[in-house]
């Protein structure tokens, strides 16, 4: 299986295996963010760890690695194929003169083993190794600080009940550059100061903002911002973040606290103080009590990417601002001088307002990227919402239960906001089928009620 003189260029990426419905848009994202364009032609079998990219140069291949939470390692690819035989011939069919400024008497390097689904004895390392030795090495192995490291990567397929005895992919590369997975435990929300009962997990903060191709100097909003951890994501890729949200608690760190063992936050509790952890106050705009049905803000394109995660209903119902008829039953007192009148929020008009928000406030190829509770058992793409200035990107899904989950949806402004376009939703049929999905909170608990009555079924036999 020889490298075709067309594609010489390749790279092999090693991707963690999470989420993986993620990682394509990810990449894709990541790609055009660096100037590249992810090409059909590209060998990728979704669900593997190994992909092989064609890469312009392998300095966006490093720009890449940057940015990804998604993949581990990307290599610059010498050789591939289904058996050890193809790999050799591969590998003596890679242009020597690519080879050979890594390979000189005065460099040093070591070779790494990896195989994925299969664990090999040192011995069998060892002799693999050994059997590279056709290659034109000059200079001298040092395994503690190699100036080029070199890897064989073993594939043994996705399934540890039935692992063939010889690998159904073999790959060697160089290393160029691993990817950010440190940043899914250096963010992790166990050492924040602040969060609430629905702070977002780092690793998908952080492909969130890879979605939505936050890059420094843009502008990112998020119009439920709750306890700012999808702004610390793009802050750390140098953006300036700003949010809303309608509750005055949360967005002052006042209250009870979210942590076991604790009753009040204390003082260092709120979003500034969080960005201020990781050394990003500089980015942080300001956050503000707003409603998100209400925007706030001057008319023009403001932001670069508005990134958020809306209320599902789930723990409560999603609030509004409500009339002053409805004053009487549902004043709430948030602290001891701020009321506020509250109304319910369907879901299907929180997620157009917030497409109608993101069509009118980004700038064009800014991105919109939101989460989508979704029962199941009716989901078709129908459901989707869509606007006439908004381009649907991805969607991916992320299981919450055997009948809910919820979706990651990526779009891109394509077109300028006109007023003609204002309510154009109510006009194209899109607004119905997702009306359907306001009675999504009893949808979710009628499923975990049902689950809770099998389980003690179950435990009576």
């Amino acid at each position: 299986m020889a490298l075709a003189a067309s594609a010489l260029r390749r790279y092999l990426l090693l991707l963690a295996q999470e989420h993986l419905e993620f990682r394509l848009p990810e990449i894709t994202s990541l790609l055009s963010l660096c100037g590249g364009q992810f090409s059909g032609e590209q060998e990728i079998r979704v669900n593997s760890p190994f992909w092989i990219l064609n890469i312009p140069s392998e300095e966006m291949a490093r720009g890449l690695m940057k940015r990804t939470v998604c993949a581990k390692s990307v290599f610059e690819l010498w050789g591939h194929g289904r058996s050890a035989g193809e790999l050799y011939a591969s590998l003596k069919n890679y242009p020597r003169e690519k080879m050979l400024p890594y390979l000189q008497s005065d460099s040093t390097y070591k070779i790494h083993i990896h195989t994925f689904n299969k664990t090999l004895t040192q011995a069998q390392k060892i002799k693999k190794i050994d059997a590279l030795e056709f290659l034109p090495f000059k200079g001298k192995v040092n395994l503690k600080n190699p100036e080029h490291i070199f890897w064989i990567l073993e594939d043994y397929g996705m399934n540890p009940n039935d692992v063939p005895e010889e690998p159904i992919h073999l790959y060697f590369g160089r290393w160029i550059a691993d990817g950010q997975r440190e940043l899914i435990e250096s963010y992790s929300i166990k050492k924040r100061h602040f969060i609430g009962n629905t702070s977002m997990d780092a690793c998908l903060s952080f492909i969130m903002a890879n979605h939505g191709r936050v890059k420094p100097n843009d502008i990112v909003y998020d119009p439920f911002v709750g306890t700012g951890g999808l702004l610390i994501s793009s802050a750390h890729f140098g953006a300036y973040v700003c949010g809303t949200d309608i509750d005055y608690n949360t967005i002052h760190g006042l209250g009870k606290a979210s942590r076991k063992n604790q009753k009040w936050r204390g003082p260092d509790e709120n979003i500034r103080a969080n960005l201020r952890q990781y050394g990003l106050e500089k980015y942080y705009l300001d956050a503000l009590v707003a409603d998100s049905s209400r925007p706030i803000w001057r008319k023009g394109m403001l932001f670069d990417a508005i990134i958020t995660d809306p209320p599902y209903g789930i723990r409560e119902a999603p609030r509004r601002m409500g009339s002053p008829k409805e004053a009487v039953k549902s004043v709430e007192r948030s602290t001891e001088n701020h009321f506020f009148i509250s109304s319910s929020y369907h879901l299907s008009d929180i997620f157009f307002d917030l497409l109608k928000f993101g069509a009118e406030y980004l700038v064009m190829g800014g991105r919109l990227v939101y989460w989508l509770p979704i029962y199941r058992p009716e989901y078709t793409e129908d459901i989707i919402p869509r606007h006439p200035c908004l381009k649907l990107i991805s969607n991916c899904e992320q299981m919450l239960s055997s009948h809910t989950s919820r979706r990651l949806i990526t779009m891109e402004k394509v077109k300028e906001f006109k007023d003609q376009d204002e309510d154009s939703y109510l006009l194209d049929g899109q607004y119905m089928p997702y009306r359907g999905h306001n009675s999504f909170r009893e949808k979710y608990f009628s499923g975990v009620t049902k689950r809770i009555a099998k389980e003690e079924k179950d435990n009576q036999k």
